[in-house]
């Protein structure tokens, strides 16, 4: 049975606004514990997310960029580089982020997943759900960013 965490919001917000919080690296850096995207975002490239821990500049995330359709939908792998885990593609998770226009503003709905298919599934899928939270506080934190910028 598939497992993925799945998580929305609504922002009062222009497509264009909200897609840029998600590919610019001074943004995700506010809302995405202090990490930069590094990515030139063509189906197939690499995709990090580099932050500093303890003075020294190193790399969160990484994974591949899947489908790329600008200010609607965004397709990327993510894996842990610095876990147990072993860094093969059946390991990678997916995530996928939807931008829908709706009448009342930009429905954000983020896709985690599938955690039933990669090692140790089990536990990073209860790290990431977080206590029914999942994606929820980064989700409100990227609605923040956009909507005071208006």
């Amino acid at each position: 049975m598939e497992k993925t965490i799945v998580n929305s919001i609504l922002i009062n917000s222009s497509n264009q606004n909200v897609w840029d919080a998600l590919m610019n690296p001074s943004k995700t850096k506010v809302y995405m514990f202090g990490c930069e995207t590094i990515s030139d975002w063509k189906i197939g490239s690499d995709l990090l997310w580099e932050g500093s821990y303890e003075g020294q500049k190193m790399v969160f995330v990484k994974g591949k960029v899947v489908m790329f359709e600008p200010n609607q939908k965004l397709v990327y792998t993510v894996f842990d580089p610095n876990g147990t885990i072993e860094d093969l593609p059946e390991n990678y998770l997916t995530v996928t982020y939807l931008l829908e226009e709706r009448s009342d503003g930009i429905l954000f709905t983020v896709t985690q997943g599938d955690y039933s298919k990669v090692a140790d599934g089990e536990r990073r899928y209860q790290e990431a759900y977080n206590h029914g939270e999942g994606w929820n506080p980064i989700l409100v934190a990227i609605k923040n960013l956009v909507e005071e910028e208006i």
